[in-house]
């Protein structure tokens, strides 16, 4: 079961220091492209930290539980892996896309690391979850830059009887809301919000109490260039989003979702990144067949994340709802497809195992990456949005590693997004997957 404090995995150092090595590690071949480059020269060290133990010593007594322990007692040297993805970087504890939450990503072993792309008013390119989070992962509404946010902070307004909240505080500030030299003045913080603020200091301030701001009072934010420089420097690989705009398209007349799609994978070729490095990703399935036909090279690593499950038509336990079926993806050209790791997952007398949507997508021959490991609270509860599908059998943190080893074996995944890499990392050279 969960340990009765928190501080044990949230409040702990860990060295940022990287070595000179350069990574070209990585996991297993799997259907029809060659993804995942299987060379084991250059091997670059990774410093994992005391949380994959942690997490091991929370386990439900169990075989997995065996291997993993004596792994985490005799094993000296752990690696780089593209098995385990940075999402975000190391959103568990860093602001997400900033240079830090990067760097501790690629100290911590994810060889390949998340760029969410998105555009500022004057179409340059930049790493941001979503177009207008700016007023919950930046300090934007501390500087004079709030008055040119789309929406201005409003604060929570209470009922003066009984104290209830009626309106939560709010304010929406996008890139395309400032310019480039604008955005690069400001800096990141832990994704959050405080819905009870009065005001714009206390809006800012609202990190989850299971996250931690130890690492927030600087947050570099990048261009998405930058971050390509970045990435290649620490020695990992790239797996940008391009985010689907806030603002209508094409943007100021000319600015296409094509010319869009287009700038980000001009970015990659002007620096002189192979495609074999690159896994562009979007839930716009247009993108990604805009990818595959004009942009063969990079095409055939396009990601297509599935968020189907928004559309209420669509239930991931009955095929003859996915429109369109796993079939007509491949002979679209479609190579992977990044459902959310709860859609991959069921719960069957008392243990994971695959769900339909799971088989089918290898039945197809697809390959799957999946989002997100690390992004939930303790699980000591339940399981909440990322678990949802084994809500009903999880009850420690261990048993993240207990999914994540379903994942690997069973459902058979080339990568796994981690908020924190070091898990998937020590998961992936325990398991000989790097």
């Amino acid at each position: 079961m969960i340990k009765t404090s928190l501080n044990y995995c949230l409040s702990f150092l860990f060295s940022c220091s990287l070595v000179a090595t350069l990574s070209s590690v990585s996991v297993l071949t799997h259907g029809n492209t060659e993804h995942f480059n299987k060379g084991k020269s250059h091997k670059k060290i990774a410093h994992i930290g005391p949380r994959p133990s942690y997490l091991v010593n929370d386990m439900d007594p169990s075989p997995l539980k065996e291997k993993l322990q004596h792994c985490a007692e005799n094993k000296k040297t752990y690696y780089a892996s593209d098995f385990s993805v940075g999402h975000r970087g190391a959103a568990l504890q860093f602001p997400e896309h900033t240079k830090e939450s990067y760097v501790a990503a690629a100290t911590m072993g994810a060889g390949i690391i998340e760029c969410d792309v998105t555009f500022t008013n004057d179409r340059e390119l930049v790493c941001r979850h979503s177009q207008c989070d700016l007023h919950t992962t930046t300090d934007i509404l501390l500087t004079p830059l709030a008055n040119q946010c789309s929406q201005p902070f409003s604060p929570a307004v209470f009922d003066e009887v009984t104290g209830e909240l009626i309106q939560a505080a709010s304010a929406m500030c996008c890139t395309s809301d400032i310019s480039l030299a604008e955005f690069k003045t400001l800096n990141g913080k832990m994704d959050s919000f405080n819905a009870a603020a009065q005001t714009k200091a206390e809006f800012i301030d609202g990190t989850a109490s299971w996250r931690t701001d130890l690492y927030a009072n600087t947050g570099t934010l990048l261009t998405h260039a930058e971050s390509i420089q970045l990435i290649q420097r620490l020695g990992a690989k790239f797996t940008p989003e391009l985010k689907i705009p806030s603002v209508s398209m094409p943007y100021d007349g000319d600015y296409t979702q094509e010319a869009y799609a287009s700038q980000m994978i001009n970015e990659y070729r002007s620096a002189g990144i192979h495609p074999k490095n690159v896994w562009p990703q979007s839930f716009d399935l247009n993108d990604v067949i805009y990818w595959i036909e004009n942009e063969a090279a990079f095409g055939k690593q396009a990601v297509f994340l599935d968020g189907r499950y928004d559309d209420a038509s669509f239930d991931h336990t009955d095929p003859s709802t996915y429109s369109p079926t796993m079939e007509e993806l491949v002979k679209s050209g479609v190579n992977i497809i990044a459902p959310p790791l709860w859609m991959l997952l069921k719960s069957d007398d008392g243990n994971i195992q695959p769900s339909t949507y799971a088989k089918e997508v290898k039945l197809a021959g697809l390959d799957i990456i999946t989002w997100s490991l690390e992004r939930s609270a303790p699980l000591v509860n339940d399981g909440a949005w990322y678990h949802q599908t084994i809500d009903d059998i999880i009850n420690n943190d261990g048993d993240k590693l207990v999914a994540l080893d379903v994942l690997a074996k069973k459902v058979g995944v080339i990568g796994v997004f981690s908020d924190w890499p070091a898990t998937t990392t020590f998961y992936a050279n325990c398991m000989n997957e790097y």
